[in-house]
């Protein structure tokens, strides 16, 4: 299964980032990223509001389940084992972490599943690359630029990166241009105010928007 999560991502490409959206709302999010094109959601963790995660590991589940493996869903900001575990039970086929956590890289290895910690410098990238993290989030990419990921890449040409945070349909083909291998994608795309007014064919339009910048 690893080996088929890892393929995937880089076949596709764009992970749609889930912050704060439960029950129905994911699920109609997920289908409006779908239809336009993106078969990869992270629902994340809010690490300010403990009590929000049962919501997203059921959000997680709902996915899993109600796609059927069309979509290809993970889980985000997982800073310990224990959310770890939680994510794996929910049906989640990736993890994805802001930061790099030896302990979380190594159990989410132990499970079966994909890693994806964050890190930003040289020295959090090999640390995170010998844990055994298959791909690294570099984060946060927009803060720093192409220039800065393709520099990076220059002396760590071994590694697989993602670009993610301030990443738009603007900016994603440059850092594809650069040497990222795919990118995470949350307020540019998953637009809370469309959400709330039920404009999911907005959000369709907005992921081909992506997923044509990507391949143009």
């Amino acid at each position: 299964m690893r080996d088929a999560v890892i393929k995937r991502i880089l076949d596709r490409k764009l992970i749609a980032i889930i912050r704060g959206v439960y029950k129905e709302d994911a699920l109609r999010l997920a289908e409006a990223l779908y239809k336009g094109g993106i078969e990869l959601i992270e629902v994340t963790f809010d690490q300010s509001r403990p009590e929000s995660f049962a919501d997203t590991q059921e959000a997680i589940r709902s996915i899993n389940e109600k796609f059927k493996g069309e979509v290809g869903v993970g889980a985000g900001t997982v800073t310990s084992v224990k959310l770890a575990d939680m994510a794996a039970e929910a049906g989640a086929k990736y993890i994805i972490a802001p930061d790099t956590n030896t302990e979380v890289i190594k159990h989410t290895r132990a499970l079966g599943l994909v890693s994806i910690p964050g890190a930003l410098t040289p020295t959090e990238i090999t640390t995170a690359h010998a844990a055994g993290a298959d791909f690294i989030k570099l984060f946060p990419a927009a803060a720093f630029g192409p220039g800065y990921l393709k520099a990076v890449l220059a002396p760590l040409n071994n590694v697989k990166l993602l670009a993610v945070g301030g990443v738009s349909d603007k900016n994603v083909k440059e850092f594809m241009d650069a040497g990222a291998v795919g990118a995470g994608v949350a307020g540019n795309l998953v637009n809370k105010k469309w959400i709330a007014e039920g404009r999911f064919g907005d959000i369709t339009a907005a992921a081909a928007e992506f997923v044509k910048a990507i391949e143009d």
